[in-house]
Parts: structure tokens; C-alpha cells; sequence
């Protein structure tokens, strides 16, 4: 909206003429999600105390956690909020793509409050239904599909998947491109859902995340440098990069609040749409295996819980300690500080080495 109306004024004031460019608008983004953060977040956190959303443990977690009891939840609010209204202001609204991740945050924030309410309303760690959220998000991915399907970011590699490291090899999955996409949104949206376990963890690895399909974003949506990097062009697509900016700001700014100690959690309100509009923008500017690089924290830890529960029913015995993977490392001594930062380390690696991709092809 502030896009808009600043944007009306560029024939009497030149100056406003900047606000064509994506990469002011991104910075724009980041920065005023950043300032919203601060601004709510302390007033959210103690209405969140004072009307006991508090955090529930697992009986059945480390011990060490218990130490966490008293501390609001819910916290995903804050990062909806500085998210969408910095991107309310700052993108280009007629933008498809702008629309679909606005209200795909919405519609997988609304499952997240609803699973922290029912959570904390009932004093139980277990919130809604299993088969009720994995319902909702499956009619999200099965909306995102559609969409993809019939109006494809890139008409000609419409249902085709890129390969990092190879310049023109696609895979063509035809009409399976719609269950692709739906285990995509439903997969990203879990892995960041069961990452969300320690202070600061699952938005740090966030931060990172959204920065790095910002850039992504950006250079897919820009002609000239598509072409140079052999990356198919999105167009429109660079719109997404002020989305992703707000992300990472939003994350950022969020993460002063939720590190060791934590002054409030996430919850499955933010992890839940966090995950899951990563994951769509992913699929919007066609670098969708490139999650299992940028995502890859993520992804060890979605895969050490089905690995844990597989090889029990199979086995009887379990192969980590506990699962997700950083309770096993917490398990084996580790301070909780120092799981956060080293799984960090990695993130950074892993974006690093997916930026890597554009020229090693």
C-alpha cells in the first residue's frame, strides 16, 4: 500500500522513482518488518503471560526442559504480523505470487493457532488433530498445485523440476507435478514444525533460509541474469525477493526475543506457515531440490524422526537417543546453545553451498 501511494508521487518528486527497484523495496521490507517486531513483540509477550498461553512440555522430552514451563507461546504472531504488514507495504499487491504466499501464511498461520490454542487451552502437547492438520495443509498444497499447474511460473518448463549443478536438465513429472507440489508444501511446513524445538533454532535456520532464496528469487525474476546463470526466467517472479526480505527481517527480529533464553516460543503458529511459504517459493521460481541444500537442517530433522519411528516398529530398538535429531545431541551432552549454534554452522554452509549451484553448473 505505501508502495502505491509513494509510487503515485514519483512525477513531482524524482526521488520516489527508486521504488522500482526490487532490491530497494527487499531492503525496505526487511528493515520495517525488523522495526514492526520491536515495536509488538514486547506488548504481545506480556499479553500472552498475563492471559496464560503458556508453553506445555512433552512428558517424554529431555528433562532439562522442564526449566521452559511459564514461558508464553504463541510467539508465531509476531512474525505473522511484521511479516504481512511489511509485505503490505512494500510489495506489489497485483503480484499472483505476492497474493498466493500472503495468503498462504494466513491460511497455514490460522492451523498454527488453532493447534497452540487447543495446546495450551487443554494443558496438552499434542493441540489438534493429526489428520485435521495434515487435512488443512494438504487443501493448501492441493490450492498451491492447481494454481502452478494451469498458470505455471515458467510456461516452458511448466511441470518440470531443475537439477542443481546441470544447466539445462529438467525432469519432467506431467500430471505427478501436482503430488510434487502438495508433499512439497505439506513436507517444508512439518520440517520446520519438528526443527522448532530449542531457543532460537528453527528462525535462525529461517533467517538463513529466506535470504538465501531471496537472492534466488531475485536472480530468477531478472532476464539478464537468469540467462547468464542458465536459470529459467520467472517472470515476475523477483517480487518474491521483497517477501523473503520480510521473512528474514521478521525472523531476525523475532530471534532477539527467542534466544537462550528464550522469552517466548514460536509455537506452531509460525513455525507451521514459515515452512510452508519457503517451500512455495521454492516452487515459484523453480528451485525446488535446491530445499534439500538450503533446507537441510530441516530436512535431518524430519527424516531423524521418521527414522526413529521405522526403525522401532521394525526393530524394536531406536537409533538415536531421541528425535528429533537435536534432542539426541542434547542427550549426548551438548548444551542447548551449543546444539542451536553448530546446527547454525551448518545452515550457513548449506546456503552457501546452494548459492554455489548458480555457477558450478
Amino acid at each position: 500500500m505505501l508502495f502505491y501511494l509513494l509510487h503515485s508521487l514519483k512525477e513531482k518528486f524524482f526521488v520516489f522513482n527508486v521504488l522500482r527497484y526490487i532490491t530497494f523495496r527487499a531492503a525496505a521490507a526487511f528493515i520495517t518488518a525488523l522495526m514492526i517486531n520491536f515495536i509488538v513483540a514486547p506488548k504481545i509477550i506480556e499479553y500472552l503471560k498475563n492471559r496464560k498461553k503458556l508453553q506445555v512440555i512433552r512428558d517424554d522430552g529431555p528433562q532439562t526442559h522442564l526449566k521452559k514451563l511459564g514461558t508464553p507461546t504463541m510467539g508465531g504472531l509476531i512474525i505473522l504480523i511484521s511479516l504481512v504488514g511489511s509485505v503490505l507495504l512494500w510489495a506489489r499487491l497485483s503480484n499472483s505470487y505476492i497474493v498466493i504466499l500472503v495468503l498462504s501464511t494466513l491460511w497455514l498461520g490460522g492451523l498454527g493457532f488453532a493447534d497452540d490454542y487447543v495446546s495450551v487451552s487443554q494443558k496438552s502437547a499434542k493441540g489438534v488433530s493429526p489428520a485435521f492438520k495434515l487435512g488443512w495443509q494438504l487443501l493448501l498444497g492441493l490450492a498451491v498445485a492447481v494454481f502452478l499447474y494451469f498458470k505455471p511460473p515458467s510456461p516452458e518448463h511448466a511441470h518440470s523440476l531443475s537439477l542443481p549443478f546441470f544447466k539445462n536438465l529438467f525432469i519432467n513429472l506431467g500430471s505427478f507435478y501436482i503430488f510434487f507440489v502438495i508433499i512439497t508444501v505439506i513436507a517444508t511446513s512439518n520440517a520446520v514444525n519438528l526443527t522448532d524445538g530449542l531457543d532460537g533454532l528453527a528462525i535462525g535456520g529461517v533467517v538463513f533460509a529466506a535470504a538465501t532464496y531471496a537472492i534466488l528469487a531475485y536472480i530468477s525474476g531478472h532476464a539478464k541474469f537468469s540467462e547468464y546463470l542458465f536459470l529459467p526466467y520467472i517472470k515476475d517472479a523477483g517480487e518474491v525477493t521483497v517477501y523473503l526480505a520480510a521473512l528474514a527481517g521478521a525472523g531476525l527480529g523475532f530471534l532477539w526475543y527467542n534466544t537462550f533464553p528464550a522469552q517466548i516460543f514460536m509455537g506452531d503458529t509460525g513455525s507451521l506457515f514459515i515452512g510452508g511459504t519457503i517451500g512455495i517459493s521454492a516452487l515459484i521460481i523453480k528451485h525446488e531440490f535446491l530445499l534439500l541444500i538450503v533446507g537441510g537442517v530441516f530436512l535431518m530433522e524430519i527424516v531423524s524422526v521418521v527414522l526413529q519411528v521405522a526403525f522401532y516398529r521394525w526393530k524394536g530398538r531406536r537409533i538415536f537417543k531421541m528425535a528429533p535429531l537435536h534432542h539426541h545431541f542434547e542427550l549426548k551432552g551438548w548444551s542447548e546453545p551449543q546444539v542451536v549454534i553448530r546446527f547454525w554452522i551448518i545452515a550457513i554452509i548449506l546456503s552457501l553451498v546452494a548459492l554455489s549451484t548458480l555457477k558450478l553448473r
